[in-house]
């Protein structure tokens, strides 16, 4: 084993640079068909909705027929925001005002533009990966106490948070995380908003397009809770409960991405990331986005060939490969605090309980 010292860390353009040859020229060309599986789940929810609007004609003992539709409706909401993902990371769709409202379909129930999706993941997240200005990244102890710290300390799972609340957080803080980086941009845009994690500038064009997007996400959410007539029981089972299924799972892949990390100055996706097994029929649903790893050094790539990624990457540099079984994951984030005390430590709200980081060693990386 070769011994790498941290200022020797490889970026992700050395290990596309090294691992693209061996992989064959058809993983890098569009898959169209992600853009009928969006398609498809908007018109899975719209048929939920259509039904719901009748569920006051059903005998209230028949009445739990509908959750197992509710429970595909969650699942399509995971599905939307991971196609529109691989969507808007490739060229699926060349045309930008065609791109644009596909993008705005797939994560109009994240309450998320595209266009903002983009600056904040595309370009923030995907180029500072867990540095000091991820927007996605944890809080650091020492950032002042304010709203958006306060939340995420709530809801994050850690050795220090609340059943109760944790089970509340995984419907509720995708919302939070929205919310927060989109106020940030519409409300201040100057880079130093102190709730978000990391703040961020966009441009004034994005500026506009994000605040259009917006209004018509809200017109949108509108007419569907109008169309329900505002009625307490099909809001629950055909409008909230999907999105909190959904939210659900989008947060359980979000949590374990990185926030078991390390930070790192340079973005070593190897480092910095973490891919999860999870059983085959969740691959198959959400498009490979367990191999998250893999994902961040090939962004574009056909999800397909993410197996393909790994399989290079284990043989290639299996001892920098944060490779986790999901529950292994999870039970980690459960033992450990979830602030940034320095680079290679976790630390509670007051740094007061220094844990560090489970992954790696904390003075060398092997390689």
């Amino acid at each position: 084993m070769n011994v790498i010292p941290r200022e020797r860390w490889i970026t992700q353009a050395e290990y596309a640079k090294q691992l693209r040859p061996l992989l064959p020229s058809e993983a890098f060309l569009p898959d169209h068909s992600k853009v009928w599986v969006l398609l498809i789940n908007v018109a899975i929810l719209v048929l939920g909705w259509g039904i719901a609007d009748r569920l006051t004609q059903w005998n209230w003992y028949f009445l739990w027929l509908y959750l197992p539709l509710t429970l595909v409706m969650g699942n399509s909401v995971i599905v939307l925001l991971f196609s529109t993902h691989d969507l808007l990371h490739s060229r699926m769709i060349k045309n930008p005002l065609l791109r644009r409202f596909v993008g705005l379909l797939g994560l109009t129930l994240l309450w998320t533009p595209p266009t903002f999706w983009k600056a904040v993941h595309n370009r923030e997240h995907h180029n500072k990966t867990n540095s000091l200005h991820d927007p996605d990244r944890n809080y650091l102890y020492e950032q002042p106490e304010n709203w958006g710290k306060w939340i995420q300390n709530l809801f994050v799972p850690s050795a220090e948070v609340h059943p109760l609340w944790l089970a509340v957080g995984m419907g509720h803080a995708w919302g939070v995380h929205t919310f927060r980086n989109l106020t940030s941009v519409l409300l201040f845009n100057n880079g130093q908003t102190e709730y978000p994690p990391a703040s961020f500038k966009v441009s004034s064009k994005e500026r506009r397009g994000i605040a259009l997007e917006l209004i018509i996400i809200l017109g949108i959410h509108l007419s569907i809770v109008s169309y329900l007539g505002f009625h307490p029981l099909k809001l629950i089972l055909s409008y909230f409960l999907p999105i909190w299924i959904g939210y659900s799972g989008i947060m359980f892949y979000v949590y374990t991405n990185h926030m078991l990390c390390r930070m790192t100055k340079i973005n070593d996706p190897l480092i910095n990331s973490v891919s999860v097994r999870v059983p085959k029929l969740f691959d198959l649903l959400h498009f490979n986005f367990s191999y998250h790893t893999e994902h961040h050094i090939f962004p574009g790539i056909n999800s397909d060939y993410y197996p393909a990624v790994q399989e290079l990457l284990k043989a290639q540099y299996c001892d920098r490969f944060n490779l986790l079984d999901a529950g292994e994951a999870w039970r980690l984030m459960l033992q450990t605090p979830r602030h940034y005390q320095n680079e290679n430590t976790f630390t509670n709200g007051a740094g007061t309980t220094p844990v560090p980081c489970p992954l790696s060693p904390i003075d060398e990386l092997i390689g």
